[in-house]
């Protein structure tokens, strides 16, 4: 039987975060900058991972797919808002926005697959070092690679298709600077029960197990390093996996805020700030927090900018 698309609106309008000329210019304007910046930084780190023999590791082979999704996903949502800002317009089509959820969720969900595997890379070097290129070699990497990339986009196919069933009764306005999948539900004058329970199933599922998988691989590896005896072999054993415990701690705290947060504490400028954080800012930061910490990327930056 085929589907019938029940909404009668054809494009929606993003409110983004003011009316007011100057402060959204100064907001786009920011946000312009910051996302060259994160498009620019994480390309360098593609081109220094590939030329580099001394990258050609494991953690990096995974960190180059997290760059790649740091470039593709923030251009999912911010271009379109920095366009409509620059032609004077709010308007998105229905079936971009549509496109919009579809890959922003299935870049989030990408992420926490990858983090949880870069988080088990980090396990084995410290707490099984002996077993770490047998276990870690280049076959098995491309394999979690792959089903990381795939599990995050092929779990989420249902969503397309259950918010094409649900009408919008031409309330068009959405609250946000892009499609977000809430504001959309909240938009919606058509019972959307199901799509919830299809999110909260998924969500507990594809978005607690990598989290679930992240948080025992640091319980083990932090046993791991309080176990050992010398000050400086700590350090050593920290200093590994400090570039993505910091990345694991921003990208959950702000996925958290923006998605865990008591129905009483919501507010839709909270929403959009945690959300920018999200999409705009933690791509940017991503390479710097690898730069700072990792001694191999920071020589392999000297070489190529001496």
């Amino acid at each position: 039987m085929r589907v019938r698309n029940q909404t009668s609106v054809t494009e929606f309008i993003l409110l983004g975060f003011s009316d007011h000329p100057l402060l959204q210019g100064l907001i786009c304007g920011t946000v312009l900058l910051i996302y060259l910046s994160s498009v620019l930084g994480n390309f360098v780190f593609l081109i220094l991972m590939y030329i580099d023999p001394r990258l050609h590791k494991p953690m990096y082979f995974f960190l180059s797919h997290l760059s790649f999704l740091d470039i593709c996903s923030p251009s999912i949502t911010l271009p379109k808002m920095l366009a409509n800002f620059f032609i004077h317009s709010k308007s998105i089509t229905y079936h971009t926005c549509m496109t919009q959820v579809y890959f922003f969720v299935g870049f989030t969900s990408t992420e926490s697959n990858l983090l949880a595997i870069m988080a088990y890379d980090r396990y084995v070097a410290i707490c099984d070092p002996l077993h770490y290129t047998l276990t870690m070699k280049k076959t098995i990497c491309s394999l979690l690679a792959t089903t990381s990339w795939t599990l995050g986009f092929l779990a989420i196919l249902p969503y397309p298709w259950m918010l094409s069933q649900i009408s919008f009764c031409m309330a068009n306005e959405i609250n946000h600077f892009f499609c977000d999948l809430t504001a959309l539900i909240k938009l919606s004058c058509s019972d959307t029960h199901n799509l919830e329970i299809v999110i909260l199933f998924e969500g507990s599922t594809l978005g607690f197990i990598p989290f679930l998988l992240t948080l025992i691989s640091y319980i083990f590896i932090i046993s791991s390093i309080l176990r050992i005896r010398c000050t400086e072999g700590r350090r050593k054993a920290f200093s590994t996996c400090a570039s993505h415990l910091t990345s694991v701690i921003l990208f959950y705290w702000t996925l958290f805020c923006v998605y865990l947060r008591p129905s009483s504490m919501y507010s839709p400028a909270q929403d959009k700030l945690f959300s920018l954080l999200y999409t705009a800012l933690i791509p940017m930061l991503n390479p710097i927090i690898y730069s700072l910490r990792n001694k191999d990327v920071r020589n392999s930056i000297k070489k190529i900018y001496p």
